[in-house]
C-alpha cells in the first residue's frame, strides 16, 4: 500500500510540475511576463521553460471537449440546443490530407501544384444581393445569407444529385431551409459545432439563432440585441461562446447560455475607423483574429480577451476585409481592400507569402484556403476571375471566369473536400466542385 501511495504521489507532483510549466510557459509566450514571473516563483518553476506555443489551451480544449461529449450522451431534449441526431449532424470526416507546413519557407519556386478543374452550377437566385455564405463544420450543409434579408440554407448531397446528367428523379430542391428574420440586410453567418443551429449577423444590430433540424421553422428561436451592426460572427469551438465583430472597434464576446457580453479589458488603442470587417477563431478557440476597417489585422487572446498582437498597417491604409488561421495555427491568412493576399506568421508578426495578381478595392473580398491548405483562392473584380494561388509557393496557378454578372462579392471553401461556394452582386449562388 504504501509503495503504491508513493507512487501516486510520485505521479500528482510529476503532473504538478507539468502543469506549472505549461502555465508559465503560457504566461510568457502571451507576454503576461508579471504574471508568467509570480507564477514561477510561487510554484518554484524556471522562468524560462520551453513549451509549445498555446500547448495549454490545446490540452485545456480538448479536455472541455472530451468533458462535453461525456456530458451531450447523457442530456435530455430540454437543453438549450437541440442536438440534431435526427440530422446525423457534427461528426466531421477525416482532411483529405494533412495541412501544408507553412514552416518551410525557403523559395519553393517552379514547385507550385495544378488546381483540379472544377464544375460550376447556379444554384440558387436571392431577391437582393448574395452577401455571404458558411459551410457546416461537417461539410454537409451550406448557408447563404442576402440583402433581401432572407437565408437560404442548402444540403450539399442534394447539391450534387442536382448536378448529375441523369437524375431520373426529376427536378432535385437543393435548398431545404428558408429563414427571414431580419430587418435590414445580413452580414455574416456561422453554425453551432455540434448541434442544428445556425447564427446570423445583420446590419440590423440583430444575432439570430436558427434550428434547422426544423423542417417548418422560418424564424429564430432566440436573439441577441446587439448596440451595433454585427458585421461578423463567429462560434467558439466549444459551442459555449461566440464573437460578433460589429461597428465598435473591439469585438463583442457573447456567452450562449446566458447572453452576457464580454470585451476586452485592456483593449489597444484603435481610431475612428476600427470597425470589424471579419472575425474567425483558431482551430481550438485559444486565439482569435480581426480584419478591420483601418487596414489592421488584431490577434486576440482567447481566454482574457487581451490584445496580443496588432499588425497595424497590414494592408496600408485600405480596409483589411478578411482573416482565418491556419489549422496549426501558426499562421493568418488576409484579404484586404489594397489589392493583396497575405501570410502572417503569428509569433512574430512578421509577413511570409504575399499572394499577388488579383485587383478587389469595392467589394468586402475573402481570401480563403481550400480544404488541404494547399491553395488560396480569391476574386480579381475588374476580370470578373476567381484567382487561384500555391499557398505554399504564391505562383498563380488558375484563373477561372466566375460566372456571375459582375464580380463575385463572397467566397467560401468547403472544410472536408474540394468544393466552394461563390455569391454575387447578381444576387446567384453558384457551387464550384473538383470534376473527377
Amino acid at each position: 500500500m504504501e509503495g503504491n501511495s508513493l507512487e501516486q504521489t510520485l505521479q500528482e507532483g510529476n503532473l504538478y510540475r507539468q502543469l506549472n510549466c505549461l502555465i508559465v510557459a503560457h504566461l510568457r509566450h502571451h507576454n503576461l511576463t508579471q504574471a508568467a514571473t509570480a507564477v514561477a516563483s510561487a510554484t518554484m518553476t524556471p522562468l524560462d521553460v520551453e513549451a509549445p506555443p498555446n500547448k495549454l489551451l490545446e490540452l485545456v480544449a480538448k479536455g472541455l471537449a472530451v468533458e462535453k461529449d461525456e456530458t451531450l450522451r447523457g442530456v435530455s431534449s430540454s437543453t438549450l440546443f437541440d442536438l440534431g441526431t435526427a440530422l446525423a449532424y457534427g461528426s466531421i470526416p477525416d482532411p483529405r490530407v494533412s495541412s501544408v507546413d507553412f514552416s518551410a519557407l525557403q523559395d519553393t519556386k517552379g514547385s507550385s501544384k495544378s488546381f483540379s478543374k472544377h464544375e460550376t452550377r447556379h444554384l440558387s437566385e436571392h431577391k437582393n444581393i448574395a452577401r455571404c455564405a458558411r459551410f457546416s463544420p461537417d461539410g454537409r450543409f451550406v448557408a447563404t445569407g442576402s440583402a433581401d434579408m432572407s437565408i437560404k440554407l442548402f444540403e450539399i448531397s442534394k447539391v450534387k444529385q442536382m448536378m448529375l446528367p441523369d437524375s431520373k428523379d426529376g427536378p432535385v430542391r437543393p435548398v431545404i431551409r428558408t429563414f427571414y428574420d431580419h430587418v435590414q440586410p445580413i452580414n455574416d453567418l456561422d453554425f453551432h459545432p455540434q448541434s442544428t443551429v445556425l447564427i446570423s449577423g445583420a446590419k440590423d444590430h440583430t444575432i439570430k439563432f436558427f434550428d434547422f433540424s426544423k423542417a417548418t421553422a422560418k424564424r429564430g428561436f432566440r436573439v441577441i440585441q446587439d448596440t451595433h451592426n454585427v458585421r461578423s460572427v463567429a462560434f467558439h469551438p466549444s459551442g459555449d461562446f461566440l464573437l460578433a465583430g460589429t461597428d465598435h472597434p473591439i469585438a463583442h464576446l457573447y456567452d450562449v447560455n446566458t447572453f452576457q457580453c464580454y470585451l476586452s479589458a485592456n483593449p489597444p488603442e484603435i481610431g475612428v475607423n476600427g470597425a470589424i470587417n471579419q472575425v474567425r477563431y483558431s482551430s481550438t478557440g485559444g486565439m482569435y483574429v480581426t480584419a478591420s476597417k483601418d487596414g489592421a489585422i488584431r490577434l486576440w487572446d482567447g481566454v482574457s480577451a487581451s490584445c496580443a498582437r496588432s499588425i497595424v498597417g497590414a494592408h496600408g491604409t485600405a480596409e483589411a476585409t478578411s482573416a482565418c488561421f491556419t489549422k496549426d495555427q501558426r499562421f493568418v491568412l488576409s484579404c484586404g481592400k489594397d489589392s493583396t493576399v497575405k501570410l502572417w506568421e503569428i509569433g512574430t508578426g512578421r509577413l511570409v507569402k504575399q499572394y499577388l495578381g488579383a485587383t478587389h478595392t469595392q467589394l468586402r473580398c475573402q481570401a480563403v484556403f481550400n480544404d488541404t491548405e494547399e491553395f488560396v483562392l480569391s476574386i480579381d473584380e475588374p476580370s470578373n476571375e476567381i484567382v487561384i494561388w500555391d499557398a505554399l509557393t504564391a505562383e498563380k496557378v488558375a484563373k477561372w471566369p466566375s460566372n456571375h454578372i459582375g464580380a463575385p462579392r463572397w467566397i467560401e471553401h468547403s472544410p472536408t473536400e474540394a468544393a466552394f461556394i461563390s455569391c454575387g452582386t447578381d444576387r446567384s449562388v453558384r457551387f464550384w466542385k473538383e470534376i473527377l
